[in-house]
């Protein structure tokens, strides 16, 4: 039997069973698979996906490892429940709020790194940094103790000097920028993309190989149109919904 998917090519240097572990995760994200659901046996998936059933194991234990699904002796395998939380985007972006408005979801947040340096040219024309400095801090985000999302955060130098320290001693962008003064802040523009993690990013969100990021490049400025932060964050979109919110007509 050869062992690959219909469509695909062995060629391609992509593996069948990360194939199969892909579109399972699409099956858990959009709600095909529910907690508590059982998943199709191996035999089922690789009669499915005609390849054999080492195969299709390979792709249960890869979900098994990210902790979405749980193999139970003598039953099955099932999706784990709190599978995907909601983050809602809107006027005034706060992923914190967006967790804490979910049962049982506390979050969490940390600096990986921190770094004072000249911006890109486009993240100096976004912020409209004048030859000046700028702050990047690369952040994680935990909830229930698992990661969610990984960030890097761009800011005026001049603006918020000490924003990396505040981050990281409260754990919060808001929090942090309220420290320096700033109340208030809104959401000016968001693009969303998704692609295949990276190596690094695999590593800090616990995701198997093949495993899709929901990436978003957002702008954040004062209320009078002063930007203030370009962040560019990737989600684990097996655990994370986005939910684009529209302004409301009166």
């Amino acid at each position: 039997m050869t062992d690959r998917l219909p469509g695909t090519r062995v060629s391609n240097g992509y593996s069948a069973w990360r194939l199969i572990a892909e579109e399972l995760r699409v099956e858990i994200g959009d709600g095909r698979l529910s907690p508590g659901d059982r998943i199709p046996t191996g035999k089922t998936l690789a009669e499915r996906f005609k390849v054999n059933r080492h195969t299709a194991r390979q792709a249960i234990a890869a979900l098994a490892e990210e902790r979405l699904v749980e193999s139970r002796r003598g039953s099955g395998t099932f999706v784990l429940g709190d599978a995907v939380r909601v983050h809602r985007i809107g006027l005034r972006t706060r992923l914190s709020n967006s967790l804490h408005e979910q049962p049982s979801a506390s979050a969490t947040g940390r600096v990986l790194h921190s770094e004072l340096e000249n911006p890109p040219a486009d993240i100096a024309e976004r912020l409209r940094i004048n030859g000046g400095k700028a702050v990047r801090v690369e952040t994680s985000r935990f909830t229930g103790g698992q990661a969610i999302s990984v960030g890097t955060h761009w800011f005026d130098a001049e603006r918020v000097p000490g924003i990396a320290a505040d981050i990281e001693r409260t754990g919060s962008v808001t929090a942090a920028l309220a420290a320096s003064g700033i109340k208030d802040y809104v959401r000016t523009s968001t693009s969303v993309g998704a692609r295949h993690a990276t190596a690094l990013e695999a590593s800090l969100l616990s995701l198997g190989p093949g495993a899709i990021v929901l990436v978003t490049e957002a702008l954040d400025s004062l209320p009078d149109g002063t930007p203030l932060q370009y962040l560019v964050s990737r989600f684990a979109a097996q655990r994370v919904r986005l939910d684009i919110e529209h302004p409301r007509i009166d």
